[in-house]
């Protein structure tokens, strides 16, 4: 039987949660579930009922998703999609098998954008797509490319050894520059401008986000480890 979803659920309100209901709310029934967040415009629903839809996206962080996971598991429908949007995604692929029925289908993706980089729109943008458990995942990749979405297909461990460079030290960059104070401006070149509109990108992400990023990825580490010393190494030698 094939994969045609009319509900869909959003669990977690967040800067993303936000930025996902906006885009998916045209194309089927939408309601949200965020106890600290009200939500005017969009229906609102506690976590069993936001389990009864087709489609449940977990939009909270890492810490909350163990909880989650285990308040929405009795109430999910047999053939209901379960997908997360967290930045890591070996952890939040295990908690997802470990806690889930096995009539539930599962999919692990990373929205490789957010609100300030998706400000005009999708298209262009990646996502990175890691389907566990049934087929459901080859329809709804099909809408995300139909959105102008490019869908990257992977492995929970290489999605966090490749973001273990990407966003990992991207984040340690970042945060590291602001530190300094006031960038320079005035003089500043074109690579050190672009540099600098790197890091502003990111720099204002909640520390959730950087914790998830840097301590929650298990490659963030050795990863880290080699830049600095290769970063000593090259400072020693000048």
């Amino acid at each position: 039987m094939s994969f045609r979803p009319e509900t869909l659920s959003i669990i977690g309100l967040g800067a993303f949660g936000q930025l996902a209901a906006r885009h998916l709310r045209p194309h089927l029934a939408l309601t949200v579930c965020d106890p600290q967040v009200r939500a005017n415009d969009l229906p609102q629903v506690d976590l069993a009922q936001a389990a009864l839809a087709d489609i449940v996206v977990l939009a909270v962080p890492l810490s909350r998703m163990a909880g989650v996971l285990r308040a929405i598991a009795p109430h999910l429908r047999p053939g209901a999609v379960v997908i997360d949007v967290a930045s890591v995604k070996v952890e939040p692929a295990r908690l997802m098998l470990d806690l889930l029925p096995p009539h539930v289908q599962v999919i692990a993706s990373h929205p490789l954008f957010g609100p300030a980089s998706a400000a005009e729109g999708l298209a262009g943008h990646r996502i990175a797509w890691c389907p566990l458990r049934g087929g459901a995942h080859r329809r709804i990749a099909a809408f995300l490319r139909a959105q102008g979405l490019e869908v990257i297909p992977t492995t929970p461990d290489q999605h966090d050894r490749d973001m273990a460079v990407v966003q990992g030290l991207t984040h340690l960059i970042a945060r590291s520059l602001s530190r300094l104070g006031p960038l320079p401006q005035r003089m500043a070149t074109r690579s050190f401008q672009k540099l600098a509109e790197a890091a502003a990108m990111v720099q204002d992400d909640s520390p959730e986000l950087l914790a998830t990023i840097l301590r929650d990825n298990p490659h963030a580490e050795g990863v880290r480890s080699r830049f600095l010393a290769e970063a000593a190494g090259i400072a020693a030698g000048v």
